[in-house]
């Protein structure tokens, strides 16, 4: 096999970036763009030791799961990866994902993993877009988003996952920007202003806020962009410049500055009214992370009394939203801005059980071990390279009853799970949750639970019974007892 031969394959699987694989002559071909049971012409475009790469040269039978691609540039862009198959098709590639890598990697009993909760919506989800700036070839100012595993924009005027508001704030920008000729930022030079236009909006009060992204402290004309876009967004509550003069490809900057309102939105989340800035972190999909926040407040299963540790806790929405269960709620978070935003959100909301410490999950896991506060329950969500190896056993060593991890990626979590197990944590269900509908990403909650010691089952038995009732049973076994 060799770059530019040409080969019949049918393809019979999905990888976890979703391009399709096929075999040929023994090898794997992953193949983009692809779609389980399709019959196609796959051309060799590069081969390494053991896989190769293909690019689809002609469709000959198309699969089942096909469907038409909505989007003009979705085989360029780096957003989607399944626009091209059924939604239902899309949820079986990722719940057998999460499957495989449980099974395989995690060596979990197949048959605690439940189906995979969908999104009620897979577009227009979107609460937040953040729109790389360019020029196209005649120098008109542009945008879009970054190609797969680039930074070259690819240009487009709308997309299919976000609010339709948000096209209308990118075209009056746009319309802003090139009128005043304002120059783009540019990487390699670091010259230029606009770097990213921004946007986020709240479901549920219907507050939008658009901030830019500048290599500036000062727009020219600030006060007229602000003009055109109150003229045009009935539900703009606000409008804030995100100072960014590093030399970074990090989007946003620590500095904001309000050109119009008080620099937030507010939405609701499970009850509860969370403040949203620019910097702050708040899902995305915000009436599927409702559904996971229920999977997961059914997993912690909190009685009053308990205590709960929150760790990777963010803004605190995950902990916050199960609070008024517990007896006492601690959150931990290593970003200071996403403590102070959780302390805020508790405050906002009445919520006087809960502290929040600002630390790495490893060290704020032993420094309460070493302080004798331990945890009925423990909720894990970390970031994709899931937990590492010493928070898992300090964690363990806390002996919490129920362990809930929430995990947006199968194979960190697989080898999490295994690493429980053996400091005795068990599996007890898994529940994969599709947040990000037609992208590659796939979210899982799972339940660990310990076997209980003499003493807590001793424990168990008390704390379910009623003094009358456990007086009857020792008049009756007395003499047994005695």
């Amino acid at each position: 096999m060799k770059k530019n031969d040409i080969y019949e394959a049918e393809i019979t699987d999905c990888t976890a970036e979703g391009s399709g694989v096929c075999r040929i002559e023994g090898m794997a071909v992953f193949v983009p763009n692809t779609a389980v049971g399709d019959k196609c012409m796959v051309r060799i475009v590069k081969t390494e030791k053991r896989f190769a790469y293909g690019k689809l040269e002609k469709l000959t039978e198309a699969s089942p799961d096909r469907t038409e691609p909505d989007c003009a540039v979705f085989s360029k862009c780096g957003g989607c990866a399944f626009r091209h198959i059924s939604y239902e098709a899309e949820l079986r590639i990722k719940r057998k994902r999460v499957y495989d890598a449980l099974t395989r990697i995690g060596e979990i009993d197949g048959s605690l993993i439940g189906d995979i909760v969908g999104s009620q919506k897979s577009d227009g989800y979107r609460n937040k877009a953040q729109f790389p700036i360019t020029a196209d070839a005649e120098g008109r100012i542009c945008m879009g988003f970054f190609a797969p595993r680039s930074h070259r924009p690819v240009i487009t005027e709308s997309c299919a996952l976000q609010s339709k508001e948000f096209a209308e704030a990118q075209r009056v920008f746009l319309e802003w920007a090139n009128s005043e000729a304002v120059t783009v930022y540019d990487e390699r030079t670091h010259k230029g202003i606009l770097r990213h236009l921004y946007i986020r909006s709240a479901d549920k009060t219907g507050e939008l806020m658009v901030c830019i992204v500048a290599n500036a402290r000062e727009l020219r004309h600030e006060k007229r962009l602000v003009q055109m876009l109150r003229d045009s967004l009935p539900g703009l509550k606000t409008v804030v410049l995100n100072i960014n003069m590093e030399k970074t490809n990090v989007i946003t900057g620590n500095e904001c500055r309000s050109l119009y309102g008080d620099g937030y939105i507010t939405d609701e989340l499970c009850g509860l009214e969370f403040r949203i800035s620019p910097l702050s972190f708040y899902q995305v999909n915000r009436a599927q992370a409702e559904r996971l926040y229920g999977i997961a407040a059914e997993f912690a299963d909190l009685k009053e009394g308990e205590t709960l540790i929150d760790m990777y806790c963010g803004t605190g929405t995950i902990g916050l939203s199960m609070a008024h269960k517990a007896k006492r709620l601690i959150g931990v978070e290593v970003v200071p801005q996403a403590v102070e935003d959780a302390r805020l959100n508790a405050e906002r909301n009445g919520i006087t059980n809960a502290q929040f410490i600002c630390s790495d999950a490893s060290q704020a896991a032993k420094s309460l071990a070493a302080r004798g506060i331990g945890a009925d329950c423990i909720i894990l969500d970390p970031p994709r390279k899931g937990c590492d190896a010493a928070l898992v056993r300090t964690v363990s060593e806390m002996t919490p009853k129920r362990i809930v991890y929430v995990s947006c990626d199968p194979a960190t979590l697989a080898r999490d799970v295994k690493l429980f197990a053996e400091c005795g944590y068990s599996v007890m269900r898994a529940v994969p949750v599709d947040m990000f509908p037609r992208t590659v990403h796939v979210e899982t909650v799972v339940l660990m639970s310990r076997p209980l010691t003499e003493h807590e089952k001793y424990g168990e038995y008390f704390m379910n019974r009623s003094v009358s009732d456990i007086m009857s049973e020792y008049s009756e076994q007395h003499d047994e007892w005695h």
